[in-house]
């Protein structure tokens, strides 16, 4: 695609919709705070709650300078979007949106940037809450140790040299032809509806990779790090599944039939997730938890959004009830292998992540909007191969790209909290706050 977008009268209804739907997935990083929050000691919450929301700050800045361009500008070399295209989102807003105005007593429709039936600004603020909460989700690996100036810098630099490429190959979109542009979605033809690779492979990988940089907590594994507040917990669980609506259903980018069938599939794979991952529980420890119940709809969150338009409600069921066991399996391998991730990103995100986008190449059926057929309906192998071959890129650019800019950042400004610091506590160390008043 060269120049800007085709202009054009959007859709009105699916404008409101896909409006609302970025304000519901701005909601999951509130939302991912409280349940990130929950998880960890009373003495690093408002540290926890504050790397959630700083991501808020740091991404929202470097998109609307070049991150949106990178992600959702021409492409350059395979690999990324133009950064000079829509740099400052010029061409989207002010004076050069609007190319025709009503004139008064007349009836002339405004025609500005779109990005199929949305104007492209619209697009722009829904692609952006996917990069906040993209962000964010590392910071759970990472709990009680990371100096909030390290973290800022790095959430900077892995939002832009690993995040915007990766959404570039998975989500770019030709606002003339309407097709994605990305080499994921267009040349391999893996399916990744609303970011199981971009978002939670990418996220999990960061994650194990930054705490293996990072290193252990002190104490971990032999002292007791108990969540603090599980109310936190729930409420974070429930907002993200609330919001996680936006996220799946509203990468439709229209009111129609898919973003139906994307909220329906979400729905059920979420339940069955969370009620196996609480029979995995009673199995393994005899007991069903309220952290299992919240850790269970994560993951059942995770595992079907790459794959909530491409199958029906019994490989939805499949897929949450698969992740729900693996899942929840998955957690433990941090003290087998001996890496400290502090709020199990690995165990929901990358492994659920994995999960969920090669089972679009066994469960996908042809009635789903995507129209594939995975193995299990008689494709054969094809469509696993694409899945795998997406999924497995991501997670090695993701991994070297961390590596690389943490090391950036562990050898010029620092990483790793003080030991002293660490034992008093994050919040007062690098907040001078703390969350709860007792005196």
């Amino acid at each position: 695609m060269d120049g800007f977008p085709i202009l054009g009268t959007p859709d009105t209804g699916d404008t409101a919709w896909m409006l609302a739907s970025a304000a519901l997935v701005l909601l999951m990083t509130p939302g991912l705070a409280f349940f990130y929050g929950g998880m960890v000691r009373r003495k690093g919450v408002l540290n926890m709650i504050m790397m959630s929301v700083s991501a808020m700050g740091v991404v929202t800045v470097l998109w609307v300078l070049f991150g949106y361009s990178l992600a959702f500008g021409n492409d350059k070399w395979g690999f990324v979007g133009d950064p000079t295209q829509y740099w400052g989102l010029k061409g989207l807003i002010g004076g050069n949106s609007l190319v025709s105005h009503l004139a008064a007593g007349t009836t002339a429709a405004v025609k500005i940037p779109l990005a199929g039936t949305i104007p492209q600004l619209v697009f722009v603020a829904f692609q952006l809450m996917f990069a906040i909460i993209t962000v964010a989700l590392i910071s759970g690996a990472v709990a009680d140790r990371l100096k909030f100036g390290g973290w800022l810098l790095f959430a900077g630099l892995w939002a832009t040299f690993v995040y915007f490429p990766v959404a570039h190959w998975v989500f770019a979109f030709d606002g003339i032809t309407g097709e994605h542009g990305g080499w994921i979605a267009n040349h391999l033809k893996a399916i990744d509806f609303a970011g199981g690779t971009a978002v939670h492979i990418n996220s999990g990988t960061a994650g194990l990779v930054l705490a293996i940089i990072l290193g252990k907590r002190a104490g971990w594994p032999t002292t007791p790090m108990r969540p603090h507040n599980l109310p936190f917990v729930m409420l974070g669980a429930g907002l993200l599944w609330f919001g996680w609506y936006g996220f799946n259903a509203g990468s439709a980018l229209t009111s129609d039939g898919v973003a139906a069938t994307t909220f329906v599939t979400t729905t059920v794979a979420t339940a069955a997730a969370m009620l196996f991952w609480l029979l995995t529980e009673k199995i393994r420890d005899g007991h069903a938890t309220s952290l299992g119940a919240a850790s269970g709809i994560v993951a059942g969150l995770v595992a079907i959004t790459p794959s909530c338009s491409s199958v029906n409600v019994l490989g939805a069921l499949a897929i949450g009830a698969g992740a729900g066991v693996v899942c929840a399996l998955a957690v433990g391998l941090k003290f087998k292998l001996g890496f400290d991730d502090a709020l199990d990103v690995v165990g929901v995100h990358l492994v659920g992540g994995l999960f969920g986008t090669l089972m679009v190449g066994l469960v996908a059926a042809p009635e789903a909007p995507a129209a594939v057929k995975g193995l299990f309906y008689g494709g054969g192998f094809d469509q696993l191969w694409r899945q795998a071959v997406g999924a497995f890129a991501v997670l090695a650019y993701s991994a070297i790209g961390t590596a690389i800019l943490a090391l950036i950042v562990k050898y010029t400004i620092g990483l790793r909290l003080d030991k002293e610091d660490e034992a008093t506590g994050i919040d007062e160390a690098e907040h001078a706050e703390t969350a709860y008043e007792f005196a």
